[in-house]
């Protein structure tokens, strides 16, 4: 019984049809925009952003340390 089955076939190996997939609704396909520079964000050439970025850590760190001698964490020597 087995054994006839591959002969009563119809199959043929050329035959063969690739699946194909339901057609989703394709939205068109944009190009990549290539994301902003930093100079164009913030209009500033490289050494006007260093300056500020040195500005910005002077001020922390002058913040910090007020803050800790407000707080009485440090003791500033008074007396040379």
């Amino acid at each position: 019984m087995l054994e006839n089955l591959r002969n009563q076939t119809s199959f043929e190996p050329g035959d063969e049809e690739e699946p194909q997939l339901p057609i989703l609704d394709e939205k068109p396909k944009r190009p990549k925009k290539k994301g902003r520079s930093l100079d164009q964000i913030t209009g500033m050439k490289a050494p006007q952003r260093f300056f500020l970025s040195v500005l910005l850590l002077i001020m922390v760190c002058l913040l910090g340390v007020i803050l800790l001698v407000v707080t009485g964490k440090v003791v500033p020597p008074l007396g040379f």
